[in-house]
């Protein structure tokens, strides 16, 4: 992992515990459900970040004889754990305080504090933010892509995932400003508890999102399409190629593409040719792009 991802990741930890630690203070003070809501969510985004941590550490061992492609898919799976477990926690500490407030409803106190909190809190999820928002920008323009594009492409689980936590952080001390705001003003504690309950379903929908881009990666998803064009373009300009039979670029872990070709090659070629140009598209393709790290070229002949 590059040392911008481990920062983004160290970053959200120490912003996320020192949150949990004043949100779980605030919620013991004030008995506020949504305050509660939101420390159960801080706690959620710190555990992550652990989980994260360990994704960087596991994903960069070496390869060796059970592992010929490396860890790198790793990264995803502790990340879906992450996404999964944790935030699917958090979630359902949320929407069960929540539900239990609607139906035995409990006036809060110290609505100062609430505020005070909530807005010290979304100040320091800023933070974090935006050291997500500018590691990814900085990717976005090396690929030449739009931010929104580079949040959902990027290979990188852990930037992702503080991305979306920050995000919903910060959208979720909205939520429970508000819920205390109408508790105090109108004397009920039904728009507190309804503010738990929002804050849990945004953890929901977080966490599935996640989950479902890290299983994509599990699965072997390919490169982007622009990715794919520069290869073909690159393998098929290549003199002595045919056609391109067959053409695969599957991510073996954050920033690790693999290719793996079909290339239907001059019959004329004799065989030191042929492995000439075999090297030559390896190299080729390995000094164009840096996360190119592996690249398995299979020259067949028209009678092939």
């Amino acid at each position: 992992m590059p040392p911008e991802s481990t920062r983004t990741v160290v970053v959200a930890l120490v912003v996320n515990l020192s949150v949990a630690l004043a949100k779980i203070g605030a919620a013991v003070i004030t008995g506020s459900t949504a305050m509660a809501a939101e420390a159960a969510h801080a706690v959620a985004d710190t555990g992550n970040q652990v989980l994260l941590l360990e994704a960087q550490r596991r994903s960069v061992r070496p390869a060796d004889e059970r592992h010929p492609f490396g860890y790198g898919r790793d990264a995803y799976f502790w990340a879906l754990i992450a996404s999964v477990g944790v935030f699917v926690a958090g979630a359902v500490f949320s929407l069960r305080e929540g539900v239990a407030s609607v139906l035995h409803q409990v006036d809060a106190t110290s609505f100062g504090v609430a505020y005070a909190i909530l807005a010290i809190s979304a100040l320091f999820d800023s933070v974090s933010l935006v050291q997500a928002v500018r590691q990814l920008r900085s990717e976005a323009r090396q690929f030449r892509r739009d931010f929104l594009d580079q949040v959902v492409l990027t290979s990188d689980p852990t930037v992702r995932a503080v991305f979306a936590e920050d995000a919903a952080a910060i959208a979720g001390d909205v939520i429970a400003l508000v819920g205390v705001a109408l508790h105090q003003a109108t004397g009920s504690p039904l728009p507190d508890a309804i503010a738990a309950v929002l804050i849990g379903m945004l953890l929901v929908a977080v966490s599935v999102q996640l989950a479902r881009r890290n299983r994509d990666f599990l699965l072997g998803e390919q490169a982007p399409p622009a990715v794919r064009v520069e290869v073909e373009r690159s393998v098929a300009s290549k003199p002595g190629v045919v056609a391109i039979k067959e053409l695969a670029l599957t991510y073996l872990g954050p920033r690790r593409i693999w290719v793996l070709a079909r290339v239907d090659v001059d019959d004329g070629l004799r065989g030191d040719e042929v492995e000439a140009l075999v090297r030559a598209i390896d190299e080729d393709l390995r000094s164009q792009s840096p996360y190119i790290v592996r690249v398995d070229v299979v020259p067949i002949g028209r009678s092939g």
